[in-house]
């Protein structure tokens, strides 16, 4: 089974292979850090980047990049920017377990990329909203780089099941997960389970939730966002 899905993981890599160029905000001060931002489902990088950059520090580079389209299973098949395909909407459903794994690697180029420029992996923040969120915590804890900290907004923890083998480089970096408790789209209920599951193997994870907040941003979560930023990325 792991030759199979590992094979799958090779093929599903060529969905990275030609992406849209990533919308970069420089740092407006020496670069020192850098965070990386993932968009969710049918979204850009565009997205994110302006209300990103709003709330970082100024020696901070933000990087959003853009996935390539493919046919998401759970919207009948059409075509949309998307990480991995979405197949249900039930925590026991079936997962792109392939494709999760190869949107995984490409985060791992990103994060290359950076360190290959000077910043080391230290400095280095993966962030995210709904699928995008889902894919930085995934990243996060499969990586080899150790990460200063992981943003996981109104998502899931994908192949949760796995969790266990999940790598211990990024075990003990501060991990920030917010949910609003009114979200119609990626349930809040989802947000709670998987508190609950990275409480077990995450000692510096901590969980928001935002009264009334659907499947968006809010001010409130913008300026918690914008402290921890600030925590880990001094």
């Amino acid at each position: 089974m792991g030759d199979k899905v590992s094979k799958l993981t090779e093929k599903k890599s060529d969905h990275f292979s030609n992406m849209p160029d990533p919308v970069v905000v420089s740092a407006s001060a020496k670069h020192t850090a850098t965070l990386i931002f993932l968009h969710g489902l049918g979204d850009t990088g565009h997205g994110w980047a302006s209300s990103i950059a709003a709330i970082r520090p100024p020696h901070v580079k933000v990087v959003c990049p853009t996935a390539n389209k493919m046919a998401v299973t759970l919207n009948s098949g059409f075509q949309m920017p998307s990480w991995f395909d979405l197949m249900s909407l039930d925590p026991a459903g079936p997962e792109d377990e392939a494709g999760i794994k190869a949107a995984a690697k490409m985060v791992d180029s990103l994060i290359a990329e950076e360190i290959k420029s000077g910043i080391p992996a230290s400095r280095i923040l993966v962030g995210g909203f709904s699928q995008g969120g889902a894919l930085a915590l995934y990243s996060s804890l499969h990586t080899d780089h150790k990460l200063a900290g992981a943003v996981a907004l109104s998502c899931w923890a994908p192949l949760h099941k796995q969790m266990g083998a999940a790598n211990q480089t990024n075990k003990d970096i501060p991990y920030l997960q917010a949910h609003g408790d009114c979200d119609p789209v990626v349930p809040y209920r989802w947000g709670q389970m998987t508190a609950q599951l990275l409480k077990t193997v995450l000692p510096n994870h901590t969980f928001k939730t935002y009264k009334g907040l659907m499947h968006s941003s809010n001010e409130e979560e913008m300026q918690d966002v914008k402290q921890f930023i600030a925590a880990c990325l001094p």
